[in-house]
């Protein structure tokens, strides 16, 4: 009888525990209007509380930043499971990572901390401290809570309004100290309801921050990278008192200049490792550019690019003879080894930092997160080129969509030079097709030609050098047939596919069943091969889309007529027109053949939102055209 007491007792207890744990009626109804907002998710953040505090470390040399962190995580779908993780490396650490039921006990979920990997990154010092965390139920909540350190301010860069779920309601507090001069730089608050408030102390001032209803990070393809698109704001720490000494952080470019100095000088190069290759490729050269052309493209061509961050690294370059032994580096490494490449052939290379199209920033603005790239400046007769080893088979002279128009800060002893990368015209990146087809009881034969400059001459280059080539040929083959069952290349004939500065031609003949049927009278033939941009379908996309560089593709397919036939009718023309991209597609015929000359031109390497509406009707209309036979009937 007393067992039975006890048992009943405990079952008691855990169906009073459960009922605390489990939602209320409220939780539901909430959970469901939530789902109803927000109907692609499955957790929504019903508040988020970031609270920044700042100290000075032990030695009095940096600036400490603590930023406390507390959400609470509903279930608005039927159920969820998801991981909850924070990041942190040699230059931070997690004090706290704890994930709470809603009567604040400490859930029994386990906590996993690891070295953070990635496929694009070879090695680096990043850890991550993670827990899966199950939803049973919708309007099942928990709390989550962490506090992280950084140990010094400058890696302590941002914080964004919008996280990875929707949020209904965030806070930013930020506690700045009388002795700490620290600007707040907002970014792309205009457009959202961001409520701000100052409050002062007798030894500090609070900003605070407030947004509702927030829609969580959009994961689209080509997008813009985030910078550009969500609310945020960027923390610059300028110069801190410490017993009576004021002591600079970065309130310039030139304080964010020294302290980069100050990596670079701790490298310790050793050019004798290649030294006989740098005499190798400059033997035959008979001008400094073409002492250029031959390193950069040996960079290119034999040192591999995989990202490296461990620690200060991040920062700050491999050993140039490290990288040329090893044969990899990441960006710094290999504009490293580029650098002193060119210093060992007698000529003026300089290490130079950029930040891609990806960040918004520019050099008005002293953070680290300003620039997330290296390349090396050669200066040339008075002349600045950039080389990027990374970017292969880019030309000398050519410099990649994803830095063109970007400031640069190029090293220049114990001082510095901002320049930016010049921005080229769509023109540079032309890109032509050819054909000419003859029907062949239900096949189409042709011979093509296809021809590359600039930046799609590259792109061409570097998609065929990723392909698994046991076979050169047959792999080219499969490639120009876009790997259709139905097509069959053959005879291919290519310029110098090594020589990326010279015009990229590609002759073949091209055989593809099933493009003619016969019903009746009436030959129907499907001369669309490429359908070209037909599946950029933008209905359901909510940030611009970015191409790779700018285009401009023209092509002309001709087709003859077949004996004893004449054309019923042709396609409408397409042609569309604004200050973003044009289209052109146009049919006509003559007595022996049709022609079909087609023009797409983004000049400037991106559709922005307010382009989709004109875009999505262009693409309709392609669709059309593509799905429309050319219909012939016996004359």
């Amino acid at each position: 009888m007393k067992k039975m007491c006890v048992l009943l007792l405990l079952l008691a207890v855990n169906v009073s525990a459960q009922k605390s744990l489990d939602p209320t009626g409220e939780d539901i109804l909430l959970a469901k209007q939530l789902r109803e907002q927000f109907d692609k998710e499955d957790v929504a953040i019903l508040e988020s509380r970031n609270s920044v505090t700042f100290g000075i470390s032990k030695n009095g040399e940096k600036v400490t930043a603590t930023n406390k962190i507390h959400e609470k995580l509903m279930n608005i779908n039927h159920r969820a499971d998801i991981q909850k993780y924070e990041f942190y490396d040699s230059e931070s650490k997690i004090e706290s990572f704890q994930i709470q039921y809603r009567n604040d006990k400490t859930a029994n979920l386990a906590v996993k901390d690891e070295f953070y990997k990635d496929r694009d990154l070879f090695y680096n010092d990043a850890r991550v401290k993670y827990v899966s965390v199950d939803f049973p139920v919708q309007g099942y909540s928990y709390n989550y809570n962490v506090e992280k350190t950084f140990h010094d301010v400058k890696y302590f860069t941002s914080l964004y309004f919008t996280a990875e779920y929707p949020v209904m309601d965030r806070v930013i507090t930020i506690t700045v100290p009388d002795w700490l001069d620290l600007e707040l730089k907002e970014f792309n608050f205009a457009g959202h309801d961001i409520q701000k408030s100052v409050t002062q102390d007798k030894s500090s001032t609070t900003y605070s921050f407030r947004m509702t209803n927030i829609p969580s990070f959009i994961d689209e393809s080509n997008s813009p990278g985030k910078s550009h698109v969500y609310p945020h704001i960027l923390l610059i720490a300028k110069s801190f008192k410490y017993q009576g000494d004021q002591k600079k952080l970065f309130a310039t470019s030139a304080d964010l200049y020294t302290w980069y100095k100050s990596l670079v000088d701790m490298v310790q190069d050793d050019p004798s490792v290649f030294k006989d290759k740098v005499a190798e490729l400059t033997a035959t050269a008979k001008t400094d550019m073409e002492k250029v052309r031959n390193i950069y493209y040996w960079v290119q061509d034999n040192i591999r690019y995989i990202a490296f961050e461990d620690g200060i690294a991040g920062f700050k370059p491999d050993e140039s003879d490290n990288v040329f032994t090893k044969r990899y580096g990441d960006c710094k490494g290999m504009a490293n080894l580029t650098k002193q490449m060119l210093q060992l052939a007698g000529l003026d290379g300089r290490l130079t930092w950029i930040g891609t199209k990806h960040l918004a920033y520019d050099y008005n603005t002293p953070s680290l997160a300003v620039d997330n790239h290296m390349i090396c400046t050669v200066v040339l007769n008075g002349k600045r080129y950039f080389l990027d080893g990374t970017e292969k088979f880019m030309p000398l002279g050519m410099n990649a969509e994803r830095i063109q128009g970007k400031e640069v800060m190029i090293e220049d002893g114990d001082k510095f030079i901002i320049d930016k990368v010049p921005a080229e015209n769509h023109g540079k990146n032309a890109e032509t097709y050819s054909a000419t087809f003859t029907i062949d009881g239900e096949m189409l034969k042709g011979k093509c030609s296809k021809t590359f400059t600039g930046q799609s001459c590259s792109d061409f280059l570097y998609r065929l050098d990723m392909l698994e080539i046991h076979n050169k040929n047959t792999a080219l083959e499969n490639f120009l047939a876009r790997y259709d069952k139905n097509a069959e290349v053959a005879n291919v004939i290519t310029s110098d596919l090594a020589n990326r500065e010279q015009l990229l031609e590609l002759d073949y003949d091209i055989t593809v069943r099933n493009k003619v049927s016969t019903f009746d009278d009436e030959l129907y033939v499907d001369l669309e091969l490429l359908k070209e941009y037909e599946g950029l379908d933008l209905k359901e996309r909510k940030t611009d889309y970015e191409f790779d560089f700018k285009t401009n593709y023209n092509s002309t397919v001709v087709l003859q007529i077949p004996a004893g036939y004449k054309v019923k009718e042709l396609p409408d023309d397409v042609n569309f027109t604004n200050s973003h991209y044009k289209v052109n597609i146009a049919y006509t015929q003559s007595a022996t053949e049709i022609k079909c000359k087609k023009t797409f031109i983004f000049n400037e390497g991106i559709l922005k939102k307010s382009d989709f509406d004109a875009w999505n009707e262009t693409n309709k209309n392609l669709k059309s055209i593509y799905n429309q036979p050319l219909v012939f009937i016996k004359s």
